[in-house]
Protein backbone atom coordinates (compact mmCIF):
# COMPACT_ATOMS: atom_id res chain seq x y z
CA UNK A 1 0.00 0.00 0.00
CA UNK A 2 1.52 3.49 -1.37
CA UNK A 3 -0.37 5.77 1.07
CA UNK A 4 -1.63 3.82 3.84
CA UNK A 5 -3.32 6.94 5.90
CA UNK A 6 -5.08 7.63 2.96
CA UNK A 7 -6.09 4.13 2.06
CA UNK A 8 -6.98 3.76 5.72
CA UNK A 9 -9.14 7.07 6.32
CA UNK A 10 -11.15 6.01 2.69
CA UNK A 11 -11.94 2.24 3.85
CA UNK A 12 -13.65 3.45 6.95
CA UNK A 13 -15.64 5.26 4.84
CA UNK A 14 -16.15 3.42 2.00
CA UNK A 15 -16.73 0.45 3.61
CA UNK A 16 -19.49 2.26 6.11
CA UNK A 17 -17.15 1.62 9.55
CA UNK A 18 -17.97 5.16 11.00
CA UNK A 19 -18.35 8.61 10.41
CA UNK A 20 -15.84 11.41 11.32
CA UNK A 21 -18.19 13.69 10.57
CA UNK A 22 -19.17 14.66 14.08
CA UNK A 23 -18.78 17.75 14.94
CA UNK A 24 -16.32 17.44 18.03
CA UNK A 25 -12.70 16.28 17.28
CA UNK A 26 -11.88 12.94 17.92
CA UNK A 27 -15.57 11.39 18.08
CA UNK A 28 -17.11 9.24 15.14
CA UNK A 29 -20.44 7.47 14.40
CA UNK A 30 -20.64 3.85 14.15
CA UNK A 31 -22.58 2.94 11.14
CA UNK A 32 -24.22 -0.21 11.31
CA UNK A 33 -21.61 -2.49 9.11
CA UNK A 34 -18.80 -0.69 11.24
CA UNK A 35 -21.15 -1.44 14.61
CA UNK A 36 -21.88 -5.39 13.57
CA UNK A 37 -17.72 -5.70 12.90
CA UNK A 38 -17.75 -4.36 16.52
CA UNK A 39 -20.64 -6.15 18.17
CA UNK A 40 -19.06 -9.65 16.72
CA UNK A 41 -15.55 -8.96 18.02
CA UNK A 42 -16.95 -7.83 21.45
CA UNK A 43 -18.78 -11.04 21.25
CA UNK A 44 -15.83 -13.05 20.76
CA UNK A 45 -14.04 -11.25 23.72
CA UNK A 46 -17.10 -11.96 26.28
CA UNK A 47 -17.28 -15.49 25.26
CA UNK A 48 -13.97 -15.57 26.61
CA UNK A 49 -13.90 -13.44 29.45
CA UNK A 50 -17.23 -14.62 30.73
CA UNK A 51 -15.86 -18.08 31.60
CA UNK A 52 -13.51 -16.58 34.58
CA UNK A 53 -14.80 -12.94 34.83
CA UNK A 54 -17.89 -11.50 36.13
CA UNK A 55 -19.45 -8.69 33.88
CA UNK A 56 -20.05 -5.52 35.29
CA UNK A 57 -21.10 -1.40 34.45
CA UNK A 58 -19.99 1.27 36.82
CA UNK A 59 -21.22 5.16 36.78
CA UNK A 60 -19.40 6.96 34.23
CA UNK A 61 -18.42 9.86 36.39
CA UNK A 62 -15.74 10.26 38.90
CA UNK A 63 -15.48 12.77 42.00
CA UNK A 64 -12.78 14.82 41.92
CA UNK A 65 -11.35 13.76 45.31
CA UNK A 66 -11.95 10.00 44.28
CA UNK A 67 -9.63 10.68 40.96
CA UNK A 68 -6.91 12.64 43.16
CA UNK A 69 -6.21 10.25 45.65
CA UNK A 70 -3.71 8.28 43.66
CA UNK A 71 -1.49 10.84 42.75
CA UNK A 72 1.03 8.91 40.45
CA UNK A 73 -2.09 7.40 38.58
CA UNK A 74 -3.67 11.21 37.95
CA UNK A 75 -0.77 12.51 36.50
CA UNK A 76 -0.47 10.24 34.00
CA UNK A 77 -3.91 11.56 32.99
CA UNK A 78 -4.68 15.14 34.31
CA UNK A 79 -3.78 16.44 30.83
CA UNK A 80 -6.30 14.39 29.42
CA UNK A 81 -9.37 14.84 31.60
CA UNK A 82 -12.48 16.20 30.93
CA UNK A 83 -14.60 18.11 33.37
CA UNK A 84 -18.43 18.23 34.35
CA UNK A 85 -18.48 21.54 36.50
CA UNK A 86 -21.64 22.32 36.45
CA UNK A 87 -25.32 20.65 36.83
CA UNK A 88 -27.96 22.87 34.46
CA UNK A 89 -26.74 25.92 35.54
CA UNK A 90 -25.64 25.39 38.73
CA UNK A 91 -21.62 25.00 39.39
CA UNK A 92 -21.47 21.81 41.19
CA UNK A 93 -19.29 21.56 44.40
CA UNK A 94 -16.80 18.98 43.12
CA UNK A 95 -16.04 18.49 40.21
CA UNK A 96 -16.63 15.38 38.00
CA UNK A 97 -14.10 14.12 35.91
CA UNK A 98 -16.03 11.51 32.76
CA UNK A 99 -13.57 8.53 33.49
CA UNK A 100 -10.43 8.47 31.33
CA UNK A 101 -9.99 5.08 32.79
CA UNK A 102 -11.76 3.53 35.82
CA UNK A 103 -9.48 2.72 38.62
CA UNK A 104 -10.70 5.85 40.83
CA UNK A 105 -14.26 4.86 40.16
CA UNK A 106 -14.08 1.10 40.82
CA UNK A 107 -11.86 0.72 43.69
CA UNK A 108 -13.66 3.01 46.43
CA UNK A 109 -16.29 -0.20 46.16
CA UNK A 110 -13.94 -3.05 45.85
CA UNK A 111 -13.21 -1.42 49.05
CA UNK A 112 -16.54 -1.94 50.45
CA UNK A 113 -16.89 -5.27 48.33
CA UNK A 114 -13.46 -7.25 49.66
CA UNK A 115 -14.06 -8.53 53.55
CA UNK A 116 -12.21 -11.59 53.95
CA UNK A 117 -9.57 -13.96 52.09
CA UNK A 118 -12.48 -16.32 50.96
CA UNK A 119 -13.81 -13.27 49.00
CA UNK A 120 -10.94 -13.32 46.51
CA UNK A 121 -10.08 -13.78 44.03
CA UNK A 122 -12.47 -11.18 42.35
CA UNK A 123 -12.26 -10.81 39.00
CA UNK A 124 -14.33 -8.11 36.84
CA UNK A 125 -14.70 -6.37 33.18
CA UNK A 126 -16.42 -4.00 31.75
CA UNK A 127 -16.56 -2.48 27.95
CA UNK A 128 -17.71 1.24 28.37
CA UNK A 129 -16.64 4.61 27.00
CA UNK A 130 -13.85 6.60 27.84
CA UNK A 131 -12.78 10.07 27.07
CA UNK A 132 -9.39 12.24 27.21
CA UNK A 133 -8.51 15.04 25.74
CA UNK A 134 -5.98 14.17 23.28
CA UNK A 135 -3.96 16.56 22.53
CA UNK A 136 -2.03 14.95 19.35
CA UNK A 137 -3.38 14.34 15.90
CA UNK A 138 -6.37 12.22 16.80
CA UNK A 139 -6.39 9.07 14.24
CA UNK A 140 -10.42 7.48 13.97
CA UNK A 141 -10.20 4.24 16.06
CA UNK A 142 -6.21 4.76 17.04
CA UNK A 143 -5.87 7.71 18.83
CA UNK A 144 -9.25 9.16 19.90
CA UNK A 145 -10.99 11.55 22.11
CA UNK A 146 -13.87 9.33 22.94
CA UNK A 147 -12.99 5.86 23.60
CA UNK A 148 -16.19 3.63 22.27
CA UNK A 149 -14.92 0.26 22.75
CA UNK A 150 -12.89 0.58 25.80
CA UNK A 151 -12.80 -2.96 27.50
CA UNK A 152 -10.79 -3.38 30.36
CA UNK A 153 -10.57 -5.90 33.15
CA UNK A 154 -9.46 -5.77 37.03
CA UNK A 155 -8.90 -8.44 39.77
CA UNK A 156 -8.38 -8.80 43.09
CA UNK A 157 -6.08 -11.09 45.36
CA UNK A 158 -4.65 -12.33 48.52
CA UNK A 159 -1.36 -12.32 47.45
CA UNK A 160 1.59 -11.37 45.05
CA UNK A 161 1.67 -14.85 43.74
CA UNK A 162 -1.50 -14.99 42.70
CA UNK A 163 -1.46 -11.87 41.16
CA UNK A 164 1.22 -12.57 39.07
CA UNK A 165 -0.25 -15.50 37.76
CA UNK A 166 -3.64 -13.28 36.90
CA UNK A 167 -1.36 -11.28 34.67
CA UNK A 168 0.27 -14.82 32.36
CA UNK A 169 -3.76 -15.85 32.42
CA UNK A 170 -4.79 -12.21 30.77
CA UNK A 171 -1.77 -12.58 28.78
CA UNK A 172 -2.85 -16.01 27.30
CA UNK A 173 -6.78 -14.66 27.18
CA UNK A 174 -5.28 -11.98 24.66
CA UNK A 175 -3.30 -14.17 22.85
CA UNK A 176 -6.47 -16.32 22.24
CA UNK A 177 -8.63 -13.21 20.66
CA UNK A 178 -5.72 -11.71 18.97
CA UNK A 179 -5.15 -15.26 17.75
CA UNK A 180 -8.56 -15.61 16.89
CA UNK A 181 -8.60 -12.41 14.91
CA UNK A 182 -5.24 -12.71 12.68
CA UNK A 183 -3.93 -10.19 14.16
CA UNK A 184 0.21 -10.95 15.20
CA UNK A 185 1.54 -9.53 18.25
CA UNK A 186 4.47 -8.73 20.23
CA UNK A 187 4.01 -9.09 23.77
CA UNK A 188 6.60 -7.03 25.95
CA UNK A 189 7.35 -5.82 29.34
CA UNK A 190 7.56 -1.96 29.16
CA UNK A 191 9.95 0.41 30.38
CA UNK A 192 9.89 2.02 33.76
CA UNK A 193 9.14 5.20 32.06
CA UNK A 194 5.98 4.04 30.13
CA UNK A 195 3.98 1.60 32.06
CA UNK A 196 1.02 2.21 33.32
CA UNK A 197 0.95 4.80 36.24
CA UNK A 198 0.83 3.38 39.43
CA UNK A 199 1.47 -0.42 38.15
CA UNK A 200 4.21 -2.27 39.49
CA UNK A 201 5.32 -3.21 36.08
CA UNK A 202 3.33 -3.13 32.03
CA UNK A 203 3.14 -6.23 29.41
CA UNK A 204 1.65 -4.82 26.47
CA UNK A 205 0.37 -5.87 23.10
CA UNK A 206 1.94 -4.61 20.24
CA UNK A 207 0.95 -4.73 16.06
CA UNK A 208 2.67 -4.17 13.23
CA UNK A 209 0.51 -1.97 10.67
CA UNK A 210 1.63 -1.72 6.67
CA UNK A 211 3.15 1.75 7.23
CA UNK A 212 5.74 0.38 9.64
CA UNK A 213 4.26 1.82 12.44
CA UNK A 214 3.28 -0.27 15.74
CA UNK A 215 0.43 0.08 17.55
CA UNK A 216 -0.07 -1.11 21.06
CA UNK A 217 -3.35 -3.37 21.41
CA UNK A 218 -3.39 -4.40 24.73
CA UNK A 219 -2.02 -3.59 28.09
CA UNK A 220 -2.04 -5.80 31.24
CA UNK A 221 -0.67 -4.22 34.22
CA UNK A 222 0.61 -5.57 37.85
CA UNK A 223 -0.02 -3.31 40.15
CA UNK A 224 0.62 -4.92 43.22
CA UNK A 225 -0.74 -3.03 46.66
CA UNK A 226 -0.70 0.57 45.11
CA UNK A 227 -4.13 1.44 44.96
CA UNK A 228 -5.04 -1.13 47.48
CA UNK A 229 -3.16 1.20 50.03
CA UNK A 230 -5.08 4.67 48.30
CA UNK A 231 -8.38 2.79 49.02
CA UNK A 232 -7.92 0.72 51.52
CA UNK A 233 -8.48 -2.60 49.85
CA UNK A 234 -8.38 -4.80 52.56
CA UNK A 235 -8.76 -8.34 53.62
CA UNK A 236 -8.90 -10.89 56.54
CA UNK A 237 -6.07 -13.35 56.35
CA UNK A 238 -6.42 -17.37 57.81
CA UNK A 239 -4.74 -15.62 60.67
CA UNK A 240 -7.67 -13.32 61.44
CA UNK A 241 -5.31 -10.34 60.49
CA UNK A 242 -6.00 -7.63 58.35
CA UNK A 243 -3.64 -7.01 55.20
CA UNK A 244 -3.95 -5.13 51.52
CA UNK A 245 -5.22 -6.80 48.23
CA UNK A 246 -2.86 -7.47 45.45
CA UNK A 247 -4.61 -6.44 41.73
CA UNK A 248 -4.44 -6.15 38.63
CA UNK A 249 -5.86 -4.57 35.65
CA UNK A 250 -5.62 -4.68 32.01
CA UNK A 251 -7.69 -3.94 28.69
CA UNK A 252 -7.93 -2.84 25.36
CA UNK A 253 -9.85 -0.73 22.88
CA UNK A 254 -11.68 0.18 19.52
CA UNK A 255 -7.63 -0.22 18.31
CA UNK A 256 -8.09 -3.38 18.17
CA UNK A 257 -10.85 -2.74 15.25
CA UNK A 258 -8.77 -0.80 13.78
CA UNK A 259 -6.01 -3.49 13.92
CA UNK A 260 -8.32 -5.88 12.31
CA UNK A 261 -8.93 -3.63 9.24
CA UNK A 262 -5.48 -2.20 8.60
CA UNK A 263 -3.75 -5.64 8.67
CA UNK A 264 -5.72 -7.85 6.67
CA UNK A 265 -7.53 -5.06 4.32
CA UNK A 266 -6.03 -4.81 0.62
CA UNK A 267 -6.74 -2.21 -2.10
CA UNK A 268 -10.17 -3.59 -2.96
CA UNK A 269 -11.66 -2.98 0.41
CA UNK A 270 -11.94 -4.91 4.01
CA UNK A 271 -10.74 -8.29 4.18
CA UNK A 272 -12.31 -10.12 7.53
CA UNK A 273 -11.67 -12.96 9.45
CA UNK A 274 -15.06 -15.42 9.36
CA UNK A 275 -15.85 -15.36 12.68
CA UNK A 276 -16.15 -11.55 13.06
CA UNK A 277 -17.43 -10.77 9.44
CA UNK A 278 -20.72 -8.80 9.86
CA UNK A 279 -22.07 -11.13 6.80
CA UNK A 280 -20.18 -14.33 6.21
CA UNK A 281 -21.42 -14.98 2.44
CA UNK A 282 -22.64 -12.89 0.27
CA UNK A 283 -25.39 -14.57 -2.11
CA UNK A 284 -25.62 -12.89 -5.43
CA UNK A 285 -27.96 -14.09 -8.07
CA UNK A 286 -27.11 -13.38 -11.72
CA UNK A 287 -31.08 -12.74 -13.80
CA UNK A 288 -31.51 -12.24 -16.95
CA UNK A 289 -34.54 -12.18 -18.76
CA UNK A 290 -35.61 -16.09 -18.17
CA UNK A 291 -34.93 -17.79 -15.11
CA UNK A 292 -35.19 -14.85 -12.86
CA UNK A 293 -37.80 -16.56 -10.78
CA UNK A 294 -36.19 -20.05 -10.91
CA UNK A 295 -33.05 -18.41 -9.25
CA UNK A 296 -34.39 -16.43 -6.83
CA UNK A 297 -35.83 -19.24 -5.29
CA UNK A 298 -32.47 -21.28 -5.32
CA UNK A 299 -30.71 -18.31 -3.84
CA UNK A 300 -33.53 -18.41 -0.76
CA UNK A 301 -33.24 -21.95 -0.46
CA UNK A 302 -29.26 -21.55 0.02
CA UNK A 303 -29.73 -18.99 2.30
CA UNK A 304 -32.29 -20.92 4.67
CA UNK A 305 -29.53 -23.72 4.56
CA UNK A 306 -26.90 -21.53 5.20
CA UNK A 307 -28.96 -19.66 8.64
CA UNK A 308 -30.23 -22.85 9.69
CA UNK A 309 -26.05 -23.86 10.29
CA UNK A 310 -25.92 -20.53 12.12
CA UNK A 311 -23.77 -18.54 9.01
CA UNK A 312 -24.30 -15.02 8.55
CA UNK A 313 -25.88 -14.75 5.24
CA UNK A 314 -27.64 -12.19 2.87
CA UNK A 315 -29.13 -12.53 -0.45
CA UNK A 316 -27.66 -9.35 -2.79
CA UNK A 317 -30.91 -8.73 -4.98
CA UNK A 318 -30.35 -4.94 -5.19
CA UNK A 319 -31.42 -3.68 -9.24
CA UNK A 320 -27.98 -3.30 -10.08
CA UNK A 321 -25.43 -4.80 -12.43
CA UNK A 322 -23.52 -7.85 -11.17
CA UNK A 323 -19.79 -5.86 -11.44
CA UNK A 324 -21.47 -3.22 -8.70
CA UNK A 325 -22.23 -6.23 -6.38
CA UNK A 326 -18.94 -7.88 -6.80
CA UNK A 327 -17.69 -4.38 -6.17
CA UNK A 328 -19.34 -4.01 -2.77
CA UNK A 329 -18.75 -7.72 -1.91
CA UNK A 330 -15.03 -6.84 -1.77
CA UNK A 331 -15.23 -3.74 -0.32
CA UNK A 332 -17.07 -4.83 2.62
CA UNK A 333 -14.44 -7.67 3.50
CA UNK A 334 -17.54 -10.65 3.67
CA UNK A 335 -15.42 -13.78 3.59
CA UNK A 336 -17.28 -15.35 0.36
CA UNK A 337 -19.42 -14.47 -2.26
CA UNK A 338 -21.84 -16.98 -4.30
CA UNK A 339 -22.66 -16.53 -8.15
CA UNK A 340 -25.77 -18.52 -9.06
CA UNK A 341 -27.38 -17.51 -12.84
CA UNK A 342 -29.64 -19.80 -14.79
CA UNK A 343 -26.47 -22.06 -16.71
CA UNK A 344 -25.23 -22.83 -13.07
CA UNK A 345 -28.77 -23.47 -11.62
CA UNK A 346 -29.02 -25.48 -14.76
CA UNK A 347 -26.22 -27.71 -13.75
CA UNK A 348 -26.83 -28.00 -9.95
CA UNK A 349 -24.17 -25.94 -9.31
CA UNK A 350 -23.04 -22.73 -8.15
CA UNK A 351 -19.66 -20.27 -8.16
CA UNK A 352 -17.85 -19.44 -4.87
CA UNK A 353 -15.60 -16.61 -4.55
CA UNK A 354 -12.99 -16.36 -1.65
CA UNK A 355 -12.11 -12.75 -0.32
CA UNK A 356 -8.61 -13.28 0.93
CA UNK A 357 -7.47 -14.55 -2.39
CA UNK A 358 -10.50 -14.24 -4.93
CA UNK A 359 -10.10 -17.95 -5.77
CA UNK A 360 -13.52 -19.23 -7.78
CA UNK A 361 -14.14 -22.90 -6.43
CA UNK A 362 -17.23 -24.74 -8.20
CA UNK A 363 -20.14 -26.36 -5.83
CA UNK A 364 -22.19 -29.21 -6.22
CA UNK A 365 -25.72 -27.65 -4.69
CA UNK A 366 -26.55 -31.36 -4.48
CA UNK A 367 -23.65 -32.20 -2.45
CA UNK A 368 -23.54 -30.72 1.67
CA UNK A 369 -22.18 -27.54 0.38
CA UNK A 370 -22.66 -25.86 3.60
CA UNK A 371 -19.95 -28.33 5.50
CA UNK A 372 -17.79 -27.40 2.15
CA UNK A 373 -18.19 -23.26 3.20
CA UNK A 374 -17.74 -23.67 6.71
CA UNK A 375 -14.09 -25.63 5.78
CA UNK A 376 -13.42 -22.45 3.54
CA UNK A 377 -14.22 -20.44 6.51
CA UNK A 378 -11.23 -22.21 8.72
CA UNK A 379 -9.19 -22.49 5.52
CA UNK A 380 -9.85 -18.48 5.23
CA UNK A 381 -9.05 -17.47 9.03
CA UNK A 382 -5.27 -19.83 8.59
CA UNK A 383 -4.13 -17.78 5.87
CA UNK A 384 -4.76 -14.71 6.74
CA UNK A 385 -3.29 -15.61 10.80
CA UNK A 386 0.22 -17.29 8.48
CA UNK A 387 0.09 -14.22 5.99
CA UNK A 388 -0.04 -11.57 8.54
CA UNK A 389 2.70 -13.29 10.82
CA UNK A 390 4.56 -13.35 7.89
CA UNK A 391 4.64 -10.19 7.24
CA UNK A 392 5.18 -9.28 11.03
CA UNK A 393 8.34 -11.40 11.09
CA UNK A 394 10.03 -10.64 7.89
CA UNK A 395 10.08 -7.19 9.23
CA UNK A 396 11.93 -7.42 12.41
CA UNK A 397 15.55 -7.01 12.36
CA UNK A 398 18.55 -7.46 14.56
CA UNK A 399 20.53 -4.57 15.10
CA UNK A 400 23.92 -3.98 17.33
CA UNK A 401 25.00 -0.97 15.52
CA UNK A 402 22.95 2.40 17.16
CA UNK A 403 23.33 4.27 14.52
CA UNK A 404 21.89 2.61 11.63
CA UNK A 405 19.08 1.75 13.68
CA UNK A 406 16.67 5.26 12.62
CA UNK A 407 17.58 4.11 9.26
CA UNK A 408 16.21 0.70 9.84
CA UNK A 409 13.02 1.60 11.13
CA UNK A 410 12.40 4.33 8.47
CA UNK A 411 12.51 1.50 5.81
CA UNK A 412 9.48 0.29 7.60
CA UNK A 413 10.99 -2.49 10.09
CA UNK A 414 11.22 -3.17 13.74
CA UNK A 415 14.72 -3.19 15.49
CA UNK A 416 15.58 -5.60 17.87
CA UNK A 417 18.92 -4.61 20.14
CA UNK A 418 20.69 -5.67 23.14
CA UNK A 419 20.34 -3.46 25.87
CA UNK A 420 21.48 -3.12 29.72
CA UNK A 421 17.96 -2.20 30.93
CA UNK A 422 18.93 1.03 32.54
CA UNK A 423 16.42 4.09 32.52
CA UNK A 424 18.97 6.78 31.81
CA UNK A 425 20.61 4.27 29.20
CA UNK A 426 17.01 3.80 27.22
CA UNK A 427 16.47 7.68 27.52
CA UNK A 428 19.61 8.07 25.57
CA UNK A 429 18.83 6.06 22.70
CA UNK A 430 15.81 7.01 22.55
CA UNK A 431 16.47 10.62 22.32
CA UNK A 432 19.63 9.71 19.56
CA UNK A 433 16.76 7.39 17.54
CA UNK A 434 14.13 9.71 18.15
CA UNK A 435 12.48 6.39 18.01
CA UNK A 436 10.45 4.54 21.34
CA UNK A 437 11.53 1.55 23.18
CA UNK A 438 8.61 -0.62 22.90
CA UNK A 439 9.53 -3.00 25.98
CA UNK A 440 11.79 -5.74 26.60
CA UNK A 441 11.24 -9.92 25.64
CA UNK A 442 12.17 -12.94 27.26
CA UNK A 443 14.88 -14.96 25.44
CA UNK A 444 13.82 -16.98 22.81
CA UNK A 445 12.84 -20.68 22.95
CA UNK A 446 12.63 -19.71 27.60
CA UNK A 447 9.76 -19.80 29.31
CA UNK A 448 8.86 -16.12 30.46
CA UNK A 449 11.00 -15.81 34.11
CA UNK A 450 9.50 -14.32 37.53
CA UNK A 451 12.46 -12.38 37.77
CA UNK A 452 12.31 -10.74 34.59
CA UNK A 453 8.66 -9.75 35.12
CA UNK A 454 9.69 -8.44 38.76
CA UNK A 455 11.06 -4.92 38.60
CA UNK A 456 12.10 -5.10 42.40
CA UNK A 457 14.36 -8.17 41.55
CA UNK A 458 16.36 -7.83 38.59
CA UNK A 459 17.98 -10.76 37.38
CA UNK A 460 21.74 -11.12 38.58
CA UNK A 461 21.83 -14.45 37.10
CA UNK A 462 25.68 -14.93 35.26
CA UNK A 463 24.41 -15.38 31.76
CA UNK A 464 27.30 -18.16 29.76
CA UNK A 465 30.36 -16.47 28.29
CA UNK A 466 29.47 -17.62 24.81
CA UNK A 467 25.64 -15.49 25.47
CA UNK A 468 26.87 -12.52 26.93
CA UNK A 469 26.38 -9.53 24.85
CA UNK A 470 26.87 -5.90 25.59
CA UNK A 471 24.30 -2.93 25.43
CA UNK A 472 23.64 -1.01 22.01
CA UNK A 473 24.43 2.28 23.73
CA UNK A 474 26.53 2.25 27.09
CA UNK A 475 28.55 -1.19 25.96
CA UNK A 476 27.88 -2.20 29.27
CA UNK A 477 26.56 -5.95 29.65
CA UNK A 478 23.29 -6.81 28.15
CA UNK A 479 20.64 -7.83 30.37
CA UNK A 480 17.37 -7.81 27.62
CA UNK A 481 16.28 -7.95 24.04
CA UNK A 482 14.46 -4.66 23.38
CA UNK A 483 12.40 -3.58 20.48
CA UNK A 484 12.67 -0.39 18.78
CA UNK A 485 10.17 1.09 16.67
CA UNK A 486 8.45 3.99 15.47
CA UNK A 487 4.57 3.99 17.26
CA UNK A 488 1.32 5.61 16.82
Amino acid sequence: MEDFSKWYHNILEEAEIIDSRYPIKGMSVWLPHGFKLRKYILKELKELFDKDHEEVLFPLLVPEDELAKEGIHVKGFEDEVYWVTHGGQKELNKKLAIRPTSETAMYPMFSLWVRSHIDLPMKFYQVVNTFRYETKHTRPLIRVREITTFKEAHTVHSNQEDAAKQVEIAIELYKKLFDMLAIPYLISKRPVWDKFPGADYTMAFDTFFPDGKTLQIGTVHNLGQTFAKTFDIKFENNEGNHEYAYQTCYGLSDRVIASVIAIHGDEKGLVLPPAIAPDQVTIIPIIFKDGGEEVMAKCNEIESSLQSSGIRVKIDDRDMRPGKKFYDFELSGCPIRIELGPRDLAENKAILVRRDTLEKIEINLEENYTSKIQEIFEEIAINLKNKAWKHTEENITHSSNLDEVKDIVANGKIVSVDWCGDEDCGKEIEEITELDILGTQAEEGKEKKEKELDTKEPNTEEPDAETRTTCINCKKEAKYKALIAKTY
